[in-house]
């Protein structure tokens, strides 16, 4: 008896040096959730690669012209239209019901890290939100906004990355901070947007 508890000890020892060695190598909140590096992912928020739903390219049968963003709301996915018949597509999360809409407009803005002051519509109907909030990963814009025409919706990234492929949003395209980061890097002012139902 005496022996076993002596076993089953050391085991225990053991197994408590590589948890802090893990820890200490990664950082607690990595190891216990909410760490930059939970679920293997930087600022796109884990899920490795670019997110829940994978960046990816795929044909593309449209009459765009390379450059042009092509939303596809039903699908929850844009498409960057490329050269040859193909597009990069993206995992997005949407308007949910009744805030879902269609339209061509351009990119008439870029930002980094933006800050968010939620409009008077939203704040109507959600009273708790802040008034403002300055840029940074607990800002729902995520790291980069695209702002579309004089509307007050955009193409930003999340930091709800469970949330992409959903219909969530007050009508502006969510995806994770990384493949926003991506198109944004892709993309200038002056780029056609398509929005279809």
């Amino acid at each position: 008896m005496t022996r076993a508890l002596t076993l089953l000890f050391a085991a225990v020892t053991v197994l408590a040096g590589a948890v802090q060695v893990q820890a200490q190598e990664r950082g607690f909140f990595d190891i216990f959730g909410g760490g930059p590096n939970f679920g293997g992912g930087g600022y796109g928020g884990g899920y490795g690669g670019s997110g829940p739903i994978q960046r990816s390219t795929v044909n593309f049968a449209g009459n765009y012209a390379p450059g042009t963003i092509y939303i596809n709301t039903a699908e929850r996915r844009l498409y960057l239209v490329l050269a040859n018949g193909q597009a990069l597509r993206y995992g997005i999360g949407v308007g949910r019901d009744g805030f879902r809409w269609s339209g061509t407009h351009r990119i008439t803005a870029k930002k980094e890290w933006p800050s968010w002051t939620p409009p008077a519509q939203m704040l109507r109907r959600r009273p708790d939100l802040p008034r403002h909030m300055v840029g940074g990963v607990d800002n729902p814009l995520g790291a980069r906004a695209m702002y579309l025409g004089s509307t007050l919706y955009r193409i930003h990234g999340s930091n709800e990355p469970e949330t992409i492929g959903q219909a969530v949003s007050s009508g502006c395209f969510r995806m994770t901070n990384e493949d926003v980061t991506d198109l944004y890097n892709r993309v200038s002012v002056g780029t056609t947007v398509i929005v279809k139902n």
